[in-house]
């Protein structure tokens, strides 16, 4: 698997915190291609932590976050999936939904969906807290991937 690196741009904030998460996020994706079914629901771990999990889990957690939490909408987290091309698939069209919010509101924006009886927030935190759910994902996925086939790299 070749490596993949990240994104390096002099770019300001917004377009640093966005390239940063779209490259956790194909991190993710590029760590189960290649794999199957069985392999992506094995876990090495009591908890059951897999690959199929994390890329649920992601998709599932964007939808909370931008959609329900930030935006205010009340829609469903995407269906869990039964195969890995389905959760991919289902993660890659969470990306589009998110990224629309993300191309419309300003940073500083705060969250609409958040219940009476959580602490106020903006943008710039869901923002964040996202990326660094991604990235912590992503390195489940290195290790678990590894433990599946020796495949390394990002």
């Amino acid at each position: 698997m070749t490596d993949l690196k990240p994104p390096r741009l002099l770019g300001d904030e917004r377009a640093t915190l966005v390239a940063l998460l779209q490259y956790h996020r194909e991190s993710v994706v590029k760590k189960v291609a290649g794999i199957d079914d069985q392999q992506a629901q094995w876990s090495p771990v009591a908890s059951g932590t897999s690959l199929l999990w994390i890329v649920q889990h992601l998709a599932h957690a964007e939808t909370l976050w931008f959609v329900n939490r930030f935006a205010g909408e009340r829609d469903a987290a995407p269906a869990r999936s039964d195969t890995i091309e389905q959760a991919v698939d289902a993660y890659r069209a969470t990306w589009h939904r998110v990224d629309a919010i993300l191309d419309r509101e300003a940073l500083d924006a705060p969250c609409r969906g958040l219940g009476s009886d959580e602490p106020p927030t903006n943008l710039r935190w869901v923002l964040m807290h996202l990326l660094e759910e991604t990235a912590r994902h992503a390195g489940h996925a290195d290790i678990i991937r590894e433990l599946i086939d020796g495949e390394t790299g990002r």
